[in-house]
């Protein structure tokens, strides 16, 4: 009962397809793998494609505990 055996994956993979097609899925999958690649590329390239954020100061009153924090840029 805790598993599913073959039969039941196998008519889970026809009800899907029922629904979605092979075509729709076809795109998903490629879409997918293009999205794990690009992960796997940014995640090696260290995300230096983004911006640096910058925050604002504010005037407005501020918590008493937070601590002001200029940071520094890795080269």
């Amino acid at each position: 009962m805790g598993s599913m055996s073959i039969w039941h994956w196998l008519i889970v993979l026809v009800v899907v397809i029922a629904v979605f097609g092979t075509k729709k899925l076809r795109n998903v999958g490629g879409d997918l793998g293009a999205a794990v690649k690009g992960f796997k590329d940014g995640m090696r390239d260290g995300g230096t494609d983004a911006p640096p954020q910058q925050v604002a100061n504010s005037t407005k009153a501020t918590d008493p505990n937070t601590v002001d924090v200029d940071a520094k840029p890795r080269h």
